[in-house]
């Protein structure tokens, strides 16, 4: 196997949990709006899903510079 398969098989795996996390990021958004609109849900509750919608943005932004390659200007 070569290192251009390997490097395209790693690329293909980053891109694939880039877009579970940006997934779940947009979930997280919905669940917290959803709980804006009714004014139900638990304050504790919805500080954690800040929280973690939080955590997975570092991580995106993470993966994100991971797959954008270096440019020197």
């Amino acid at each position: 196997m070569s290192d251009t398969t390997i490097t395209g098989d790693n690329d293909n795996a980053l891109r694939a949990e880039l877009e579970r996390l940006r997934q779940e990021h947009r979930d997280l958004d919905e669940a917290i709006a959803a709980m804006d609109e009714t004014g139900k849900g638990d304050p504790l509750r919805k500080q954690r899903l800040k929280k973690r919608k939080l955590l997975l943005k570092d991580r995106i932004v993470a993966l994100e510079d991971k797959l954008t390659p270096d440019i020197i200007a």
